[in-house]
C-alpha cells in the first residue's frame, strides 16, 4: 500500500500535529486571557502596620471609628424611639 516514506510521514503528523496545536494555542496566553488592572495597585491595598507606633495609631483609629458609629446608632435609636412616643 504505502511505503516506508508514507509511514514516516504519518508518524510525523501524529506526533507533530498535537505538539503544533499545543504550541499555537499555548503561546501568549497572558496576552489573550489577561484581565487588565485585575490586581489592585499598592496604593489601594491595605498596609499592615510595621512598628509599635503604627499599631497604636491604627488601634486608636479603629476605636475612634467604633465610638463614632456607636454614637450614631444611639442617636438613630433615640430619634426612632422619640418619634414613636410622639405618634401614640
Amino acid at each position: 500500500m504505502g511505503g516506508l516514506n508514507l509511514e514516516v510521514f504519518k508518524f510525523g503528523m501524529y506526533v507533530m500535529f498535537p505538539i503544533g496545536i499545543m504550541y499555537y494555542f499555548g503561546t501568549n496566553l497572558d496576552d489573550r486571557f489577561a484581565v487588565r488592572n485585575f490586581w489592585p495597585r499598592p496604593e489601594e491595598c491595605n498596609k499592615v502596620p510595621g512598628d509599635r507606633d503604627e499599631v497604636r495609631a491604627e488601634y486608636e483609629r479603629i476605636v475612634s471609628r467604633q465610638r463614632r458609629l456607636q454614637v450614631q446608632r444611639r442617636a438613630e435609636e433615640a430619634q426612632r424611639n422619640g418619634h414613636k412616643e410622639d405618634e401614640s
